[in-house]
């Protein structure tokens, strides 16, 4: 059974001015991250079916991604593709974090338990920000197109070996190597600037996506060694899980998804005391009907 996070930086009481300004962030470590990693790993190990059936589609979506490369002939695409896919890890793995969370409550978690995360009051706020990194996805895909473009024309690759001989072979693959890496370094560091503890906190709070955000940002900038070779972990393993036909990832995702809510908390604050953040009120629905009316409701007060 999962107990709280402890970290390795004692915690204190947040303040009145914490509250003002938001949660307080902590000052964490290369030991934090392999904490995370060692209670992600502890969550897979107790929902392991779970688990891989919710991530089950990455590998399915990683192999239709590569046939569908290859049928169309636009080889150079395959690498953009799965690599900008990771943008969009930390919503999809929504599902995890409710698993951990209630393994962090002392509770045995189902299947069925991964479902709720829809019933959240802030589950508006996540598809507003899922829906930030899917447009972060599909212009880092658009850009590396037009890179590619830039250095070798319109004409497609005839296959993986003639596209590797170009791109290993030729000035203007070494060209494309530097420059695709160093722009999609870019999209990557702001996808895990802006998501690093978002999704969790916006679960475990209830928080907006603006406030999420903001802290998330606020995570990194306090701790930008230590988030930087978060990344290049969560890099490495993507990797790693990818090369067998992509589905090593049927475990690594999982792992990372687990992990980054442990990660949140080790990073980020909360008074256990705290009540979550409560959602905003729906706003008041004006019928048209009422148009003008609507546009001054202290006529309808004083007429009341």
């Amino acid at each position: 059974m999962a107990t709280p996070y402890q970290g390795n930086v004692t915690p204190r009481a947040p303040s009145a001015q914490d509250s003002a300004a938001g949660p307080a962030i902590r000052t964490i470590g290369m030991s934090d991250l392999q904490q995370a990693l060692r209670r992600g790993w502890e969550d897979f190990k107790a929902v392991p079916s779970h688990a891989i059936i919710l991530c089950v589609i990455y590998p399915v979506l990683g192999l239709v991604l590569a046939r569908t490369t290859f049928g169309y002939a636009v080889v150079p695409m395959l690498f953009p593709l799965a690599a900008g896919f990771a943008l969009l890890g930390p919503f999809a793995a929504l599902p995890l974090y409710e698993l951990s969370s209630r393994r962090e409550r002392g509770e045995e978690p189902s299947a069925w338990d991964a479902l709720d995360v829809v019933r959240s009051p802030s589950f508006g706020a996540m598809l507003g920000l899922g829906t930030l990194l899917l447009a972060l996805f599909v212009t880092w895909v658009a850009t590396a197109q037009a890179i590619y473009v830039a250095v070798f024309g319109y004409e497609g690759a005839s296959g993986v070996s003639d596209f590797v001989q170009r791109v290993l072979t030729t000035p203007q693959g070494w060209w494309l190597i530097v420059v695709g890496c160093g722009v999609g370094f870019l999209f990557a560091l702001v996808a895990l600037c802006i998501s690093i503890v978002s999704f969790p906190m916006m679960l475990d709070r209830h928080a907006g996506a603006g406030e999420a955000m903001v802290t998330s940002i606020r995570v990194a900038a306090r701790n930008p060694v230590t988030i930087a070779a978060w990344g290049l972990i969560v890099a490495a393993l993507l990797v790693a899980g990818s090369i067998p036909l992509f589905l090593g990832l049927a475990v690594v995702i999982p792992l990372l998804g687990h992990a980054s809510w442990h990660l949140y908390r080790a990073a980020v604050t909360i008074d256990p005391n705290a009540r979550p953040i409560p959602p905003r009120p729906p706003r008041e629905r004006k019928p048209a009907a009422d148009f003008p009316a609507n546009l001054f409701p202290w006529r309808r007060r004083d007429d009341a």
